[in-house]
Order: structure tokens, then sequence, then C-alpha cells
């Protein structure tokens, strides 16, 4: 170990020298140690490499970003304090994703930031309030011609920031619902739709977003996902579910009538996900089936549903 530590504190060392050559030797070297060497990733990281690793974000080579941000990719599974506490990180990532001519900079950089906030919880309101970060996310998965690899990686950033509820608004205001849906509605690929969904379903859950889903016609697309007749994968439609019940929960009276009266069209396919879904999955869709059910104003609709399932109080004991 020490060894490795030594290793570590010369090759950190050598990202400060005065020659080019030697500090891009360095930092390649940095980049295949912590993508092989578990144990080494902590010893770069206190051997002070984040802050040079963050400037190096801001060099005009697209090699050397790349070499930078998949480094910083690498310390982040087991040095994230350090990451965070280093002053100008996030906008070192900011500048990389928005500028950077290496889609592996970018990738790596959009995953470093979903690895920060999939594990800390309090880094969500701090990434959350820089919006060039939101914004530049936004705009990858915006584009047509980004490749996949960009767009996952961008989805998986915007679900660990919409994990934490005052993002959503900031989220719902920069675009992200049309963003999404027309990502869901376009892209064929089912990786892709599956994140995408994922992300709409978490934004659906502030107040803000039942203006912008009904703008975007957000509930046709989530219906057409859990109509029989599509080939949506189970995890599009427990996210479709998802989204449904935290747009329920979540929005005013309008927008609890529309869930309900798209709940109804697409009861059979719900109560398919509550059946058959994740564990997670089965309880919200068991929860919205009882909303739909419970807060019908039809009496005739209500009693023959209720008869379809034979009784909601059997479905629920059933599912669960």
């Amino acid at each position: 170990m020490e060894d490795k530590r030594r290793t570590a504190r010369n090759l950190v060392a050598k990202l400060s020298s005065v020659s080019e050559r030697t500090r891009n030797e360095a930092l390649a070297e940095l980049r295949l140690i912590s993508r092989q060497d578990p144990e080494s990733r902590p010893l770069i990281a206190d051997a002070g490499a984040v802050p040079y690793l963050s400037e190096t974000l801001y060099s005009s080579s697209p090699a050397i970003q790349e070499n930078a941000a998949a480094t910083l990719l690498n310390l982040s599974i087991t040095s994230r304090d350090s990451l965070m506490s280093t002053r100008g990180l996030l906008d070192a990532l900011s500048h990389a994703l928005s500028n950077s001519a290496s889609q592996g900079a970018v990738q790596s950089c959009a995953a470093t930031l979903h690895s920060i906030l999939i594990a800390d919880e309090s880094s969500r309101p701090i990434i959350g309030s820089k919006r060039d970060i939101l914004y530049t996310l936004l705009s990858i998965i915006g584009d047509e011609h980004a490749p996949a690899r960009s767009i996952k990686d961008a989805l998986k950033a915007l679900f660990g920031i919409a994990l934490y509820q005052l993002n959503r608004a900031s989220l719902v205001g920069l675009g992200a619902v049309p963003a999404l849906m027309s990502l869901i509605v376009r892209d064929a690929r089912k990786g892709i739709v599956e994140d995408a969904t994922a992300v709409l379903a978490q934004i659906a859950g502030c107040e803000e977003s039942e203006e912008a889903m009904r703008k975007a016609g957000g509930l046709e697309v989530l219906g057409d996902l859990l109509d029989e007749k599509t080939a949506a994968s189970t995890r599009m439609r427990e996210n479709a579910v998802g989204a449904l019940l935290n747009l329920a929960r979540c929005g005013g009276e309008r927008g609890r009538k529309e869930v309900r009266e798209m709940g109804v069209k697409v009861m059979d396919v719900i109560r398919e996900v509550g059946e058959n879904g994740s564990p997670k999955g089965k309880a919200k869709a068991v929860e919205l089936l009882k909303f739909v059910v419970d807060g019908n104003e039809n009496e005739n609709e209500v009693r023959e549903l209720r008869l379809k399932f034979n009784s909601m109080d059997d479905f629920i004991d059933h599912s669960i």
C-alpha cells in the first residue's frame, strides 16, 4: 500500500510540472491506475489530484480533457467528498459539458455528476442550484445528433438531480418536460426511453409539472406507454404509472381529474403492473388504481370497474 501511495504522490506532483509532456503522461497514468486499481483511488484523491484535474477540464485539448474527466469519474466512486469539497469543481464540470469537443469528456462529466448525486443526498441541492449544469444536460438530451451514451449519461445525471424535490421546479422551468417528451416519442432505443421516463416520473412530482405536462401532451404519451397495443417494456410502464401517480399527488383539481380519466382508459395495464411489476412498481400501481376508482364520480363506471376487478380490496391484498 505504501508503494501505491508513493506512486500516487509522484504522479500528482507531476501534474504541476512546467513540462506539458510530463503533465500529460502523468494524467494518462492516473487515468489508467484509477480505472484498474480501486485501492489507488482514495490515495490519488488524498494526494491532492482533484484540484489539478478540475483545472485541467478547461484545457483546449479534447484528449487532455477526456483523461481528466475520466480520472474524476473513477475517483468519484470512492472519493466523492474530495470532489465536492474542491472549489470550482462543478463550474469546471459544467464548462467541459458545454464546451468540450470530446464526447468522452462530456460523458465522463455527466457520469461523475450522477455518481455523486446518487450516493450523496447533500449534493443534490448544491448541484441543482447550478442552472448552467441543468441547462447543458437538457441540451444534450435534446440534441438529435448526440451519441446514445452521452444522452444516457445526461439522463442519469438529471435523474439524480430530480431526486431532490426542490430541483424539479427548476427543471420544469428550463423546459425539461417537452425535452423529455420529445425524446420519448422520437427515440426507439429501449434503454434511452426507459431512462427518460424515469426522469419524467420524478419531475412529475411537483405542482409546476401539471401545466407543462398538459402543454407537451404528456398524459397522452403516458397513456400510449400504458396501452396494451404498444410494445413498452415493464420498466417504461412502471415509470409511466409513477408519473401519473406523482401528477395525481401534486396536481390541482383539473390535473387529478385528467389523471383519473386517463387511468380509466389504461386500467388493465396498470393492474398488470400491480400484479407483475417490481415491488415499487406494484405499490405505485395499487395506489394509482385506488386513486382512479375511489375518485371516480360516475357511479355506474365505478360499479363496472369494481366488478371487473372482483373487488379492489381483493386485488390490493393479492398484489401486495
